[in-house]
Parts: C-alpha cells; sequence; structure tokens
C-alpha cells in the first residue's frame, strides 16, 4: 500500500539527509518575532502575524517547490540546497499563480460564509413565530454543509499540485488537473493518505496551539491562565521551533514519497 509504502521511505530518506529539514527549520525562523511578541504585547504581534501572512503568499512557493525537489532528489539518494534553489526558482511562477488561485477560493468560500451566518442570524432573531426562522436556518445549514464537504472534496483532490509541477514538470493549471487525476485514480490510498496527514497535522496544531496559549497567557472570568516568563517563552519558542521543524521536514518528504508511490507517470523508484 502506497501510505505504508511511502512510511518507509521517508525515514530512510531523512535520516540520510538531515539538510532537509534547514529549509523549514528558515520558515519557523519567520515565527519567531510573533511568537515572542505575545509573551510582551499580544496587539502587536497580531500585526505581525499579519503581514507574515501577507508576506508568505509570495514567498511560500519558492520553499514549497524547493522542498518538494529536494525531497524528490533525497528519496533516490543525497540531496542539496543546490537542488532547493534550482527548483526553487524554475517553478515559483506556477507554484505562485497554482497558490494564488487557492487563496482566491478560500477568499470567495469565506465571503459567502460571511453572509449565509449574516442572513442565517437575521432570520432566526428577527422571526416573530420562530417557525419560519428555524426553517430558513435549517435550510441554511445545509447549505453550508455542502458547500463545507464540496470545498474538503476540492482540496482533497487539488492537493498534490505543486508534486506535480515541479516533479513532472507542468504549469499550474495543467498541475492542478494532475493532482485531480492522479487522486481520481488513486482514492483508497489518498484518502489513507489524508487521514493520517490530518490526525499528525491536527496533533501538532494542538501541541502548537496549547504552546502559543501558555506564551500568551489571558485571563477570564473563569480562570487565570500562569503567566510565564520571558525566558521561559523563550523556551516554548524554541520548542515550536524545533518540533515545526521536524514536522514540516517529515511533511515534506513523505508527501513526495506517497505522490511517487501513486503517479502512473513517475519514474523515479517508487
Amino acid at each position: 500500500m502506497a501510505v505504508l509504502k511511502a512510511l518507509r521511505q521517508t525515514p530512510r530518506a531523512l535520516q540520510r539527509n538531515p539538510i532537509l529539514f534547514v529549509p523549514v527549520l528558515v520558515i519557523m525562523l519567520f515565527q519567531i518575532p510573533q511568537l515572542l511578541l505575545q509573551a510582551i504585547n499580544p496587539l502587536i504581534a497580531s500585526i505581525v502575524s499579519l503581514v507574515l501572512s501577507l508576506v508568505f503568499i509570495f514567498i511560500m512557493p519558492f520553499f514549497q517547490a524547493g522542498i518538494i525537489g529536494m525531497a524528490d532528489e533525497a528519496l533516490d539518494g543525497r540531496t542539496s540546497l543546490n537542488r532547493f534553489l534550482t527548483d526553487g526558482k524554475s517553478n515559483y511562477i506556477s507554484i505562485l499563480v497554482a497558490y494564488l488561485l487557492l487563496v482566491a477560493v478560500n477568499f470567495v468560500i469565506g465571503f459567502i460564509a460571511f453572509f449565509v451566518a449574516i442572513f442565517g442570524g437575521f432570520a432566526l432573531f428577527t422571526d416573530s413565530a420562530g417557525g419560519v426562522g428555524l426553517a430558513v436556518l435549517a435550510v441554511i445549514g445545509v447549505i453550508v454543509a455542502i458547500l463545507g464537504l464540496a470545498y474538503l472534496l476540492f482540496i482533497f483532490f487539488i492537493q498534490f499540485y505543486g508534486q506535480a509541477i515541479v516533479l513532472d514538470d507542468l504549469g499550474a493549471l495543467d498541475g492542478i488537473k494532475h493532482s485531480v487525476s492522479v487522486v481520481r485514480q488513486n482514492l483508497v490510498s489518498t484518502l489513507g493518505y489524508s487521514v493520517l496527514v490530518g490526525v499528525l497535522g491536527g496533533g501538532a496544531g494542538l501541541v502548537f496551539g496549547g504552546a502559543s496559549i501558555l506564551i500568551s497567557p489571558r485571563t477570564t472570568e473563569v480562570v487565570t491562565l500562569p503567566q510565564v516568563s520571558l525566558a521561559g517563552a523563550v523556551g516554548v519558542t524554541v520548542l515550536i521551533v524545533v518540533l515545526g521543524s521536524l514536522f514540516g521536514g517529515f511533511f515534506g518528504v513523505y508527501s513526495v514519497a506517497f505522490y511517487r508511490a501513486i503517479n502512473p507517470g513517475d519514474t523515479g523508484d517508487s
């Protein structure tokens, strides 16, 4: 099975090529100012986070392409940062275009969800009898569920667009189409992969979220969270950076190993 095969290949590739963690570490280092500012001034931290999010839109395609190229080379032997730079530069425009398309889709869905929520709240709280408002709310709930499912299916099918662009030398739209084609031909394996990655990502998200809350404690009417010192905040930040680098490096290689295993046009050792 492709999921297990990729799991066996990934640790060996990382062991041979610890340099794979370097680009991910660089990305994580960008998070340090934001994380430390949470312990000092949460408002400024929020502004910095917004600015970084905008910057990442334009730098992440380079890192994404470079890491995919390094992972592909590492699965066959040795890799280097030269491969990262080469693939990052040669595939930047295609990855950026595909990435912006995904950002646009997310924006449209978020825009629709915002107005659906407003309309649902208005229908619920302005209906004096209650029956019509609840009925409208039920219809809106069904619509939201359908849109949510459609979005999840969209992400499920296009999730390998980056691998398709870099490894199969395709453009942005062709990369998205190829991802859909590959996933459609390997539905069960891709579902298993997605569930595993989702569980691992969810676990990592809980750890990072808990650490973020610890760094930026808040006092509420229910509970007062403990205040950590600046030294403690630095320690937690270092832990986040290290764990994020390890997880990111593993996922970067694992996604490529799995794609190579299910891609019928792959010529690598899959």
